[in-house]
């Protein structure tokens, strides 16, 4: 298992927990883009979160699931993982 997420990574969890198809390619070129623009609301991040806080078995940062864009939640996500926080 990576200590990072990638996009790709995010496009799987979005379909899995939030119900949300989007291809890698696509969320790679709309990466700054709100997570609205995708079909995500909050209660989609809480399980995108909740998700990733199973698979590492360790907690995300406070506010994970308030990310606007998807730049937004890999950045916050990956320095978690990075530092182990």
């Amino acid at each position: 298992m990576s200590d990072r997420i990638t996009v790709e990574e995010l496009a799987g969890l979005m379909k899995k927990a939030a119900g949300v198809t989007v291809a890698p390619a696509e969320l790679q070129q709309r990466y700054d883009s709100g997570f609205d623009t995708f079909g995500i609301d909050s209660l989609g991040l809480l399980g995108i979160v909740g998700e990733l806080e199973n698979r590492y078995n360790a907690s995300m940062p406070p506010d994970t699931e308030k990310s606007r864009s998807p730049r937004q939640f890999l950045e916050r996500v990956n320095s978690a993982l990075l530092t182990g926080a």
